[in-house]
């Protein structure tokens, strides 16, 4: 493997001291500008603070458009009916036709998108994920940033934070040299809660037993799919093709000859919005973590050895897949999980699994726990009680020990098991609109966000549309 190899011991060497450029200031800085820094960002804005988001790419979207995590999955509940339509084997994600439970900057997103042709609307025929073009997503979240006054910094990475005990800025490497951004409060929209790690945060990392995360997938588009002549085959197949996921025959076959060597279970693809063309979602790498630039280095070489021998597979063995080409792959590996910050809540699978209802509820969940097997095959689903969805605290967005920092997406506080439900990117929306209103409030009366009052951030949430079903009147 042409990898760098990480040293058994590393040596620190002590640089000399540098000086930073003061770029700019404001009540708000959103760092990161995926779902959960897109939502923060109008989320804020809209509260009337002030915001600059920075954004490590040149473009936004994070996981849905630099590691092309499509779709969007469902945030829909689950009806008791459903199995009784006779279709469960039919719809991505196997999910029933429920209603939604989120709404707010995710559904103005989501308008946006099918406007312009970018994406299919949630239905019985999607099975409710949403299928969307990665490149009208990346304008659409840009015009969306714009009009709401929204200033951008882009290719600038966050490498620390300002200000001696409370986190009064955010420092980014450029192009050109060190820059500082000072801010009234901070959202932590980077997935991997780096900056609230480094102000002081305490964080959990993978499952308690031995610490491991769920793997990593390099997501890819295949372009020239016939869907007629695969479909042709799954309807005479219907054994090895579930919804979205199989193949499991033609998988031994070419794993017989050593043409194949699938370190998941099976296939897996969606639907895109181009019909001769599909997403394509088998690569997994386990025991690396995205938060080791060398566990991500060997990550970025195994998961696309794993890509050429799945896309040779595809050509080669199963029908509607002869003239179909790997279109385009992720800027990098996808990282389902790595810090999870140790806030004032901290979500359990069981607050998930009973739909446990919070007083201060600021957004809310329906996809099912669903994890990926960090040390190998398989992939466990428990779903969501039926015609229900889960409720996420604000004081889970709210780091102990750390002031002026709140946190939003997938590095949220929670257990290795919830954190698999509310890291997909509709939910991880949806918080991030709830740190960027609390973020605001915080900022325009110079508190911190835990003294920011729940029930003004529902409000607010309430009025930019959110759905956040009835309040629970105990915690």
């Amino acid at each position: 493997m042409p990898i760098l190899e990480k040293p058994a011991d590393i040596t620190e060497l002590t640089l000399s001291p540098r000086r930073a450029k003061l770029a700019a200031e404001t009540d708000v800085l959103v760092v990161g500008g995926g779902p959960a820094g897109i939502g923060a960002a109008l989320g804020a804005a809209r509260a009337g603070a002030d915001v600059i988001l920075v954004e490590r790419y040149g473009f936004l979207g994070g996981n849905a458009t630099a590691a092309l995590v499509m779709p969007l999955m469902s945030f829909h509940t689950q009806r008791p009916t459903f199995e009784k339509l006779g279709v469960s084997n039919l719809l991505p994600n196997d999910h029933g036709p429920g209603h939604p439970v989120i709404a707010g900057a995710l559904k103005e997103l989501l308008e946006y998108l099918v406007q312009r042709g970018g994406a299919i609307s949630p239905s019985l025929a999607t099975g409710y994920v949403v299928p969307f073009d990665p490149e009208i997503f990346k304008w659409a979240a840009l015009d969306l940033l714009d009009k709401a006054g929204v200033r951008i910094l882009f290719h600038a990475f966050a490498s620390g934070v300002y200000g001696d005990g409370h986190a009064q800025g955010g420092i980014f490497e450029t192009k050109s040299g060190p820059l500082v951004i000072k801010a009234g409060t901070i959202v932590d929209a980077t997935g991997d809660g780096d900056i609230a790690a480094l102000a002081g945060a305490d964080c959990d990392i993978g499952r308690e037993e031995d610490g491991l995360v769920q793997p990593m997938t390099l997501m890819f588009r295949m372009a020239d799919f016939e869907h007629a002549a695969f479909q042709a085959y799954a309807q005479r197949h219907p054994d090895q093709w579930r919804g979205v996921h199989g193949l499991w025959d033609l998988v031994q076959q070419a794993t017989a000859t050593g043409e194949l060597d699938l370190a998941r279970e099976d296939i897996l693809f969606f639907a895109t919005p181009h019909p001769r063309e599909v997403s394509v979602n088998s690569t997994r790498v386990t025991r690396v973590l995205g938060t080791d630039v060398w566990d991500w280095s060997c990550a970025e070489w195994e998961s696309r050895r794993q890509l050429d021998q799945i896309v040779r597979f595809l050509r080669k063995y199963v029908p509607g897949f002869e003239r179909s080409y790997a279109v385009q792959s992720g800027v990098h590996t996808g990282v389902r999980e790595t810090r999870r910050i140790v806030g004032e809540y901290q979500l359990t699978a069981e607050d998930l699994l009973s739909a446990r209802k919070f007083p201060d509820a600021i957004a809310r969940g329906s996809y099912p726990v669903d994890i990926h097997n960090p040390t190998g095959k398989g992939t466990l689903l428990k779903r969501i009680p039926a015609d229900d969805a889960y409720d996420i605290p604000l004081r889970a967005l709210i780091p102990q020990r750390v002031e002026r920092v709140v946190v939003a997406g997938r590095c949220i506080s929670g257990t290795h098991e919830a954190h698999s439900s509310y890291r997909v990117m509709p939910i991880a929306m949806a918080t991030g609109q709830a740190a960027g209103v609390c973020a605001a409030m915080a900022a325009r009366r110079r508190i911190v966000p835990r003294d920011v009052a729940a029930d003004e951030v529902r409000q607010e949430l309430i009025r930019q549309g959110a759905n956040l079903g009835e309040p629970a009147k105990t915690a």
